[in-house]
C-alpha cells in the first residue's frame, strides 16, 4: 500500500482535480413546512468528492464557479477547512446554487433545488486550466456537471480530453436530464474514461438497458471504458479491471443518520487512492469503507473519516477511536 500524503500542494500539481458546482445544502429532520427547523452546511457532489479525496490523502483541486457575496465566501471557507486548495476556484457576480434536504436514516430523502441559472452552472472550458488538469494524476467529474448548462458540458470535455486518468461518475438525476440526454453524454464520455462509477440497478438499467451489474460494466468497456466500478448500494461493487470480474462486498455501517454523499465518498477515496499507488481493487475498498462510514454524519460532508479511521473500519474495529473531520 502507498503511504499517505499530505495535502499541501506544490506549484499548482494536483492529484486529483475534481469539477463541478458547489451548493448551500439546507437540511431539515422533519418534511418540508413552514416553522421546520434546519441546518446550513456546503455540500454538491463535486464538493463531496473533493472532501473524501483529500481526507484519503490526496493534494486536492476544485474547479467551480461561487458567487462573489457572503455565501460564495462561506463556501471557500469550508473548501479550505477540509483541505482542499481554493486555487481553481473562480469567482463572479450570481446566486449561489441551493438545495433542500430530508432525510432519514432508511434512505428516503427529499430534495427541492434552487439552482436554475446559478452562478456554478456558469462553468465553462474558459475556467480549466488545462495544463493543470493535464498534469494532474486524476481529474473527476459527473454527469451532474455535464446536465448544469451547455458550458459546463463543454468543460466536463475539454477536461477529459487532456486528463491522464479521466474518471465519470454518470450521476443520473431525472430532474436535471432526461434519460436520453443522459445517454448520450455517458456514451460521449465513455471511451476518454479510466474508470467509470455507475450505479445498479438504477443507472444501468436506465442508462446502459443492462439487466446486471456485470451487464452495465462490459457495456461501458465496449463503449471504450477502461475500468467500470458498479455501485450496488449496500451489497457491494462489481469491479470489472482489465477484462477480469470481482466482486467487493459492501462494509456494514456502525451507524447510518444520513446516506446523502456516500456515493461522492466512495468516488473521491476510489480516484485519491489509484492516483496515490493502491491496485484499484484496494482503492475500491478503501472507497467502500469511506461510503460506509460517511452514512454516519448529517449532509455530505457530516462525516470525512480519516485514512486511520478508514483503516480500522477495513478491519472491523471501532472507527470512532480517532475524531473525524467535520
Amino acid at each position: 500500500m502507498s503511504t499517505d500524503r499530505t495535502t499541501e500542494h506544490d506549484s499548482g500539481d494536483f492529484d486529483v482535480v475534481v469539477l463541478g458546482e458547489v451548493l448551500v445544502e439546507v437540511s431539515t429532520d422533519a418534511p418540508f413546512d413552514d416553522g421546520v427547523e434546519a441546518r446550513l452546511g456546503v455540500s454538491g457532489d463535486a464538493f463531496n468528492v473533493a472532501a473524501a479525496a483529500a481526507a484519503a490523502g490526496a493534494r486536492v483541486g476544485l474547479v467551480a464557479v461561487l458567487g462573489e457575496d457572503e455565501l460564495g465566501d462561506a463556501v471557500r471557507r469550508r473548501v479550505e477547512e477540509l483541505g482542499i486548495a481554493p486555487d481553481l476556484l473562480r469567482r463572479r457576480p450570481g446566486q449561489q446554487g441551493v438545495y433542500f434536504v430530508h432525510g432519514d436514516p432508511d434512505g428516503e430523502r427529499e430534495f427541492a433545488y434552487v439552482r436554475a441559472h446559478s452562478v456554478g452552472s456558469t462553468l465553462s472550458p474558459e475556467d480549466l486550466d488545462l495544463p493543470v488538469l493535464k498534469r494532474a494524476g486524476a481529474v473527476v467529474a459527473s454527469g451532474i456537471t455535464c446536465a448544469l448548462s451547455e458550458s459546463a458540458e463543454a468543460a466536463v470535455h475539454a477536461a477529459a480530453e487532456v486528463a491522464e486518468r479521466f474518471v465519470l461518475d454518470p450521476n443520473h438525476r431525472p430532474r436535471l436530464s432526461s434519460v436520453d440526454d443522459a445517454r448520450r453524454r455517458l456514451r460521449d464520455l465513455a471511451p476518454s474514461a479510466w474508470l467509470v462509477t455507475p450505479s445498479h440497478p438504477g443507472e444501468t438499467a436506465e442508462l446502459l438497458d443492462a439487466t446486471s451489474a456485470a451487464e452495465g460494466a462490459r457495456s461501458l468497456v465496449d463503449l471504450g471504458a477502461r475500468h467500470v466500478a458498479v455501485t450496488c448500494g449496500a451489497d457491494g461493487v462489481h469491479l470489472l479491471e482489465g477484462g477480469v470480474e470481482q466482486w467487493i462486498p459492501a462494509i456494514p455501517a456502525h451507524r447510518v443518520v444520513d446516506q446523502t454523499g456516500a456515493g461522492d465518498a466512495f468516488l473521491g477515496s476510489v480516484a485519491a487512492r489509484s492516483v496515490l499507488g493502491d491496485p484499484l481493487p484496494e482503492a475500491v475498498r478503501w472507497g467502500v469503507a469511506a461510503a460506509s462510514l460517511a452514512v454516519g454524519g448529517r449532509g455530505g460532508t457530516g462525516v470525512v473519516p480519516t485514512p486511520d479511521q478508514i483503516r480500522a473500519h477495513l478491519q472491523h474495529e471501532d472507527p470512532h477511536s480517532e475524531g473525524g473531520r467535520a
